[in-house]
């Protein structure tokens, strides 16, 4: 290995009785970009957190550019010159781009020398990474990908030759993520390190120098990327062979348990998300719908589970109508057998304030087996979490702990968990997988594919087009808010790639 711009030697990180990190040694290569991966709660976050001093090891060194380093703040790091883009940005949505750059580091007595300066210097690097945004623009007003770009332009205002980033791919659509993918290489070109903490391993054969692997706590293997294969890095990740593929058999599906007519959404600027759609999900059949984000998927499987209003349409559920043109009722929705896990689980999944066995109920809590006479039966329902968390393999397992301290891909397990231990008879899944490593995609895509050999209804929605490829029976494909073509399992990753694009829409209007 060439010259090391960061290294770790023997760190160590406990939380209570959890071991994060144990005796961990990383050398990152300068001018490389280093994949980091494995499983939820294998340390990944825990170690890049350390090296930006938002915790600091209980043992070990750091060392950057072969000297020790003491890192014991954020302000320490980027001193050190280590930047870090987080899997949920850090920005303010009502400020400019530029307002978001320099904030902290104004760094002249009068401000709006300091903004002249610093507007000079963001145009310099956006010419010279390729991260071209509006610095005028209003943060909340740009897509996602845009915002991860300022994350970015904000780490190298400040002068970072090595930038970590945190899942960066897990909020964007394929076409961003290549464009990020673009930009990393470019930065390397440049001459920084980019360290990249991801769960999907065809992105880090797709883009990586070198790849790292943890596995409960412990660093167990560093390869060259080219000397390695997805099915290799699975391995390491979770210690036995992982399936990379969906086997199931053919679906026999029943009688219709979920029929939408009509259905149009308008979003709070009165703009129409869902126009006009129409489809159904029969018992044991996996519905996929594919399409670009912000092309009204989400907005449609809110309305159906009862979180949005529809202007019109309706939604029949087993034969019996839905409200979802007036104040719907997601309580009674799901009392008649609708699960739904959100897209979002940070803000309509969870609670992270509560407690994991809270959040393992929220929503089914006036049932009775969580009861005792009218109050909470807190014994029975810690039970039952330390059941879900057995069964899910959540990390930590510990029933106690809040929820905004497990990873993201264990936040997902707990949803997933509370959900489908509910055995209902249409379960809508809002990106199932989304921040989730490959051992526990295996385990919820097993699990999906099991609910509906139950007879019962699926109706999916993912940005992954390998994971709609493998789980559907069907492919409906949502563009401009409308559903614009319909296709089996077999189509081909580009044929919906144009559906997604409109094209076969634009081409049918002339």
């Amino acid at each position: 290995m060439g010259e090391a711009a960061i290294e770790l030697i023997g760190i160590n990180k406990s939380f209570g009785a959890v071991r994060a990190n144990r005796d961990i040694h990383l050398a990152v290569e300068k001018g490389t970009i280093h994949g980091i991966v494995g499983e939820n709660g294998a340390g990944k976050s825990t170690l890049m957190s350390i090296l930006y001093g938002f915790y600091q090891a209980d043992s070990g060194e750091i060392r950057v550019d072969d000297r020790p380093t003491r890192i014991a703040t954020p302000n320490d790091a980027i001193a050190a010159g280590i930047g870090m883009v987080h899997q949920h940005f850090m920005l303010v949505h009502n400020f400019t781009v530029l307002e978001n750059v320099i904030l902290g580091v104004e760094g002249e007595a009068l401000l709006r020398t300091s903004i002249a300066k610093a507007r000079s210097e963001l145009q310099r690097l956006e010419r010279e990474y390729g991260l071209e945004v509006d610095p005028d623009a209003i943060i909340e007003t740009l897509p996602v990908g845009l915002q991860q770009r300022v994350e970015i332009l904000k780490a190298l205002y400040r002068g970072a030759e090595t930038l970590i980033l945190d899942e960066p791919t897990g909020v964007l659509t394929p076409a961003e993520a290549d464009h990020l993918f673009r930009i990393l290489r470019q930065l390397k070109e440049q001459g920084k390190t980019v360290v990249l903490i991801t769960h999907k391993l065809r992105e880090i054969m797709a883009v990586t120098d070198n790849v790292s692997v943890m596995r409960q706590g412990t660093m167990v293997a560093t390869r060259k990327t080219t000397e390695t294969t997805v099915g290799e890095l699975a391995e390491l990740m979770v210690g036995r062979r992982v399936l990379l593929r969906v086997e199931k058999g053919e679906a026999k599906p029943g009688d219709y348990k979920l029929v939408v007519e009509g259905l149009t959404v308008r979003d709070t600027r009165g703009v129409t998300m869902v126009d006009g759609v129409s489809f159904g999900v029969r018992a044991g059949e996996i519905v996929g719908i594919a399409g670009v984000a912000g092309n009204g998927q989400s907005e449609l499987i809110e309305t159906i589970a009862g979180i949005r209003h529809a202007v019109s349409g309706s939604v029949m559920l087993d034969g019996e109508p839905i409200k979802v043109t007036g104040n719907a009722d997601p309580g009674a929705l799901r009392e008649r057998g609708l699960a739904h896990v959100p897209e979002d689980r940070h803000h309509v999944g969870l609670v992270l304030a509560f407690e994991e066995n809270e959040n393992s109920i929220l929503g089914y809590h006036g049932q009775e087996k969580y009861l005792k006479g009218m109050f909470l039966d807190i014994p029975a329902i810690r039970r039952d979490a330390v059941e879900k968390i057995g069964k899910y393999d959540i990390r930590p397992a510990d029933p106690r702990l809040k929820t905004a301290n497990f990873s993201g891909g264990n936040q997902q397990k707990i949803v997933l968990a509370r959900e489908m231990e509910q055995d209902p008879g249409v379960l809508i899944v809002g990106q199932p997988t989304r921040g989730v490593d490959v051992g526990a995609i295996e385990f919820i895509h097993k699990r999906l594919i099991e609910m509906r050999d139950k007879g019962k209804a699926v109706l999916l929605v993912s940005v992954e087009l390998d994971e709609i490829r493998s789980l559907s029976d069907r492919i409906l494909v949502m563009f401009d808010g409308r559903i614009v073509g319909e296709r089996g399992p077999d189509a081909t990753e580009g044929e919906l790639g144009l559906l997604m694009a409109g094209v076969e829409a634009k081409e049918a209007a002339e």
